[in-house]
């Protein structure tokens, strides 16, 4: 955390100070899981449904926590707070008002972030400390916990933020009031809770709507809504990327080979060749979000492309690549939506089309559909059909319809029986494996890898 003294900290959170010096300065940095308390952190009790974190709050202080945030008395040195996580909302805002040698980025839309996220990270980390945050840190809770991870060295600071409810993204503003947003795309995710794309639009475009005067705008041409937020505001710089001519930052001559794009990135700053090791040509996108906000930080084209061509994905069960030789196995379980999903299928064709196999697509049920869940269920399976997609596997779902076409459907009851099936994947054949996260693809996926690794002799990478 950046220095700030326990006076500061009681003042802004409205706190009671037992066993702490009030002109003491804190550089500690929160933790919410007591037992990832050490020393050099301090401990936030926060409320849950299975548990009270004032429970654990003496067995952090225990483990080398400097202190606790509790919602009640305890031993040991502590800020008594009436509410936990509105004094984490509250330090964090202070915390941001003292970093003025720190650029503060936030990212929202319905696919890519945390992707694009992790991209950028990769560039800025490049120019000086860059604090970026840890998974999907990108709620009323890990938002500020990735601001509360800054230091007074702190360069760049990278949020990303997500949305179920309006006016969610608007409040993470008041707490991060970032000089840089950038708007990926609107999409379907989540659309059970919004009820439309206008809905999901509008919220999104609260970033936008969010930065101060002479902030920076960075927004994707991927869909109809996003290209045109902020237009009304004359004191924002807007940015575009996509892969369209008239875009500030775009990509041409775009090519896919081994499920990976390449493509010259293209700026006012001239032109530079990226290769991405990432898989799929929705990283094209991505790729560009973060090409976007680095031009906008004046950081070289060339610096740019070459960080980009050497980034690597860290998160698991995302586009996840399981090269077993004679089999390839995509593990994109972590989540799904119709866009998501469209883009894996994909990319799936495209493997199988360089390797001549057979394309395998186990896919469960998306969620937060609303109303709209059949017909994009519907539409996935007229999808792969027309991809030209081999075999088709429900597991646990019968939404996908693919009457009429020419595509083998097989419906699973339970993974045990996807299983059983893949029995009958030969050596060229190529795997993907998706579905919402709450089905539980992942343990499918890791069977099928240990099934195929053991006709491989163990071979993987």
């Amino acid at each position: 955390m950046i220095s700030l003294t326990v006076g500061e900290i009681a003042a802004a959170i409205e706190a009671e100070v037992v066993g702490l010096d009030l002109e003491t300065i804190i550089t500690d940095y929160p933790v919410i899981d007591s037992r990832d308390a050490q020393p050099g952190t301090f401990f936030i009790a926060m409320p849950g449904e299975q548990a009270d974190g004032n429970d654990f709050a003496e067995a952090a202080i225990a483990s080398g926590a400097h202190f606790a945030i509790t919602t009640r008395k305890i031993s040991g040195p502590s800020f008594l707070v009436q509410d936990s996580h509105r004094a984490l909302s509250a330090l964090a805002q202070l915390a941001r008002s003292k970093s003025q040698g720190c650029t503060f980025i936030a990212i929202t839309g319905s696919q890519g972030k945390t992707t694009t996220k992790e991209l950028l990270g990769h560039i800025l980390m490049t120019q000086g400390e860059t604090v970026v945050p840890a998974g999907s840190f990108n709620n009323e809770i890990g938002l500020p916990l990735t601001i509360l991870r800054c230091t007074d060295q702190t360069k760049y600071c990278v949020l990303e933020m997500g949305a179920r409810h309006q006016g969610d993204i608007e409040a993470l503003c008041e707490i991060a009031s970032p000089t840089i947003g950038a708007v990926l795309v609107v999409g379907s995710a989540h659309i059970g809770e919004f009820g439309n794309k206008e809905a999901i639009a509008a919220t999104k475009a609260e970033l936008i709507d969010s930065l101060p005067s002479g902030s920076i705008a960075i927004l994707g041409t991927y869909d109809e809504f996003t290209p045109h937020m902020g237009s009304g505001r004359s004191d924002l710089t807007r940015i575009t990327f996509g892969e369209r001519s008239q875009c500030e930052v775009r990509a041409a001559d775009v090519e896919i080979r081994e499920g990976r794009a390449h493509f010259d990135l293209v700026t006012r700053a001239g032109r530079a060749a990226v290769s991405l090791r990432l898989l799929g040509a929705h990283q094209i996108a991505n790729a560009l979000a973060a090409a976007a906000i680095a031009t906008a930080l004046d950081i070289p084209i060339e610096t740019i492309a070459a960080t980009l061509s050497t980034a690597e994905s860290s998160s698991k069960w995302r586009m996840e690549l399981h090269d077993m030789g004679d089999y390839v196995l995509i593990n994109d379980s972590y989540n799904a939506n119709p866009e998501s999903m469209a883009a894996a299928l994909r990319t799936l064709a495209l493997f199988a089309q360089e390797r001549g196999g057979s394309s395998w697509a186990f896919l469960g049920k998306m969620h937060e559909l609303g109303e709209s869940e059949r017909e994009s269920h519907q539409e996935i399976g007229r999808l792969a059909d027309a991809l030209g997609v081999d075999h088709l596997v429900t597991v646990g779902s019968n939404l996908y319809d693919t009457t009429g076409g020419e595509i083998t459907v097989h419906h699973c009851a339970q993974v045990s029986d996807a299983v059983e099936l893949a029995e009958n994947i030969e050596a060229g054949d190529c795997i993907l494996v998706k579905a919402s996260r709450a089905e539980g693809l992942n343990e499918l996926s890791d069977q099928l890898v240990q099934s195929l690794m053991k006709r491989e002799g163990g071979s993987h990478s």
